[in-house]
């Protein structure tokens, strides 16, 4: 894993802890990260990584619209 030094301005109230977890979250969401990864980032298990990404305005399901509808189209079929 590499190390990154960040330099932050002062008037911003963040610990490392917050700035390492908004960074995985952000690579979470962008799906340059896998859960996994990101959660060992954070340093949380993936169980805590997902429990808390609701409160950073992400969700788990990392899907498309179009991609959740179709998901949600082989369901039904599946059920038929």
């Amino acid at each position: 894993m590499k190390t990154l030094t960040l330099h932050l301005p002062d008037s911003l109230d963040l610990d490392a802890t917050e700035a390492t977890m908004l960074l995985a979250t952000r690579l979470y969401e962008q799906g340059k990260l896998s859960l996994g990864q990101a959660a060992e980032m954070a340093g949380y298990t993936k169980r805590t990584f997902m429990e808390l990404l609701g409160s950073y305005g992400v969700s788990i399901f990392n899907l498309t619209e179009e991609e959740l509808l179709s998901d949600v189209k082989n369901a039904g079929r599946r059920n038929s």
